[in-house]
């Protein structure tokens, strides 16, 4: 089988409709063998829709095919997603997703990994990560230590549950 030739770029706004697209898709099918249907309808559909803002902040990712399909999205913000800044060095990172027919494949490593050294390169010394509870093997097996469970609050009584995790660059 002839290898795949892949490509990780910065995301513009020409990505907002794929990576909402490949998010919309994706989270459902990741996230439903860890959550119960009450989150899996009240809060994934808040999460599952890509953020103009992230895209347009020179720190967020996508992993093209060559045809140009956006298989893989994610990166990272000085800023928190809850809008707040941390200690001086510490980056967060940001809304990863992997198409759910292609994980497993190295594009989410290969993602995470492009994203951690540009954070380096522009002086993150730290990263911390709200992960769902179904990428936590994920980040565990890139370096990331888990700090504990959080519950994030998306509206007025609907809460995600996720897991803070860390890991030094």
């Amino acid at each position: 089988m002839a290898e795949e030739t892949l490509t990780i770029r910065t995301a513009t706004a020409a990505d907002l409709a794929a990576v909402d697209s490949l998010l919309s898709a994706s989270y459902p099918a990741l996230l439903r063998k860890d959550y119960p249907p009450s989150v899996m309808v009240t809060a994934v559909p808040l999460i599952a829709r890509a953020q103009p803002r992230l895209l347009a902040s020179g720190s967020y990712y996508v992993v093209c095919t060559a045809e140009g399909e956006v298989a893989a999205a994610g990166g990272w913000t000085w800023t928190s997603p809850a809008g707040g800044l941390g200690p001086r060095d510490m980056a967060h990172v940001r809304h990863v997703v992997t198409d759910h027919r292609r994980v497993r494949q190295g594009l989410g490593r290969a993602l995470l990994s492009h994203a951690m050294d540009e954070a380096r390169r522009a002086g993150v010394g730290q990263l911390d990560c709200l992960s769902t509870l179904t990428a936590q093997p994920f980040y565990a097996a890139l370096g990331f230590r888990s700090l504990g469970p959080v519950d994030i609050r998306l509206a007025p009584g609907i809460l995600f549950p996720a897991m803070r995790m860390h890991r030094r660059l």
